[in-house]
């Protein structure tokens, strides 16, 4: 009988330690997902302020370029 215990003691264990090992892997996978999405999110706002800045650049050359009194 004890050994009998022994044994269902020693496997629902092991269960418990497959499941946390199981959402481990998960919450790592949602994270290295989340990471990837930042990183995506940062490179289109380095983006779209390059874009923002050369369009600056561009109209202060336009203003620079015109006659005086327009």
């Amino acid at each position: 009988m004890k050994k009998i215990s022994a044994f269902a003691l020693t496997v629902f264990l092991m269960g418990c330690g497959v499941e946390t090992a199981g959402t481990a892997a998960t919450v790592a996978t949602l994270k290295a997902e989340e990471a990837r999405q930042g990183q995506a999110s940062k490179e289109k706002i380095v983006n779209q302020i390059d874009a923002l800045s050369n369009q600056a650049e561009q109209h202060l050359k336009e203003a620079d370029n015109k006659p005086a009194g327009y």
